[in-house]
């Protein structure tokens, strides 16, 4: 980077749901024995408790440090079921069952079943807090009646459902990172899709186009093979001309460069239609007009001029372009139509993408006189007129 350049987007890398959800579950099982540890030396240090005192209230406590962990991957996998909740209401009858057997020491290990009401029990934070607080206000009511002091009580009464609140968020987070991870890759799924769409019309256009122009050519040497071997080898060279043309469009197309003139579209779809034995003039272009219009326009005339050729018995083709009231608009009409004149090919569907992509209209029908009319028109740069 350049220096005093402004840094580009932050794009971050999203994790894999089980990376995620397996750094969650280590971070809140190491948290979770942590605090456990915490109460355990409380227990036998400051309160000088025998260690034959704590051997049943220990097995509790690693009982609910083995199911923490299991319960909270599940929850995060969204993988829980009917015996994982069991098992969380049995993690609030053993903590249910050490503050009745020793008091007040261990309120605090409601955190460990509370903290998985969100992840486990239900998906909705204010439920799970809602839940956590009427058992932390049991709790706490008990404690206050057995004569517990009542400044940890009400701590504890104010933490505990916030634990079940950051279990809940935590498993709205690793879901909303899911579904995030989902979405970029159906985005650049639908890019791909939308890329290969716009390749393939891309190449259907200036192919269909020169392909078509070639072989018409090629048709005209044929018959004038023996009448007029002059004219022949005019005709070979313009074939020349055209593959090479036709190969140099399709190398710029592949490289995302094609620029489209209106002015050289309608000067070749003329000459085209010329060599075909069809009556066309170039029409008269205003000045002035916008790239957008070109290149949009441009492969109006390119693909109608196909469309003529392969499509109808047209004597006579008439091309109109003017602008007004912000608008540039084309018209080419013909006489040749026929039942296969209102076909609406990839070409056509192609066409009326583009119109619609640049803010433009787009008809191509029979007009029921003999004749089939394809007008297209698009809008101005804003501040710019013809």
């Amino acid at each position: 980077m350049q220096p005093g350049a402004l840094p580009g987007p932050v794009s971050p890398r999203v994790p894999s749901p089980r990376l995620l959800a397996a750094y969650v579950t280590v971070m809140a099982t190491l948290t979770t024995a942590a605090l456990l540890a915490s109460l355990v030396y409380g227990k036998v240090v400051q309160g000088h408790a025998r260690p034959a005192d704590i051997v049943l209230p220990v097995l509790g406590l690693a009982v609910l440090l083995a199911a923490y962990p299991w319960l909270e991957w599940k929850g995060l996998m969204r993988g829980t079921a009917g015996h994982h909740r069991i098992a969380v209401l049995g993690m609030l009858a053993i903590c249910a069952a050490l503050m009745i057997a020793d008091g007040q020491t261990w309120l605090m290990t409601l955190t460990v079943p509370v903290a998985l009401f969100g992840v486990v029990l239900t998906p909705s934070a204010l439920v799970a807090m809602a839940g956590a607080a009427g058992v932390t206000l049991v709790a706490g009511v008990y404690g206050l009646i057995c004569g517990w002091d009542w400044p940890p009580v009400l701590l504890a009464c104010a933490y505990v459902p916030m634990t079940a609140f950051s279990g809940a968020i935590t498993m709205w987070f690793c879901h909303v990172v899911e579904e995030l991870r989902q979405a970029r890759a159906d985005l650049a799924g639908r890019a791909v899709g939308e890329e290969r769409q716009r390749f393939a019309r891309d190449l259907h256009d200036v192919l269909g186009h020169s392909l078509q122009a070639i072989a018409l050519r090629a048709e005209l040497a044929e018959r004038l093979i023996d009448r007029d071997p002059g004219r022949v080898g005019k005709e070979l060279a313009e074939i020349q001309g055209m593959a090479r043309g036709a190969v140099q469009e399709v190398r710029e197309v592949v490289r995302g460069y094609r620029a489209t003139s209106l002015r050289t579209e309608l000067n070749g779809m003329t000459a085209v239609l010329h060599a075909a034995g069809i009556r066309c003039e170039t029409p008269v272009i205003p000045a002035g007009l916008p790239g957008h219009v070109h290149e949009t326009l441009g492969w109006v005339a390119r693909e109608s001029a196909t469309n003529v050729l392969r499509h109808s018995t047209a004597t006579w083709c008439l091309l109109t372009v003017w602008a007004d009231d912000g608008q540039v608009r084309l018209e080419i009409v013909n006489d040749g139509a026929g039942a296969a004149s209102g076909s609406s090919g990839s070409g056509l569907v192609g066409l009326a993408e583009r119109l619609v992509a640049a803010g433009g209209d787009f008809t191509a029908e029979p007009v029921g006189d003999g004749t089939f009319r394809v007008a297209a028109s698009v809008p101005l740069a804003r501040g710019e007129s013809a």
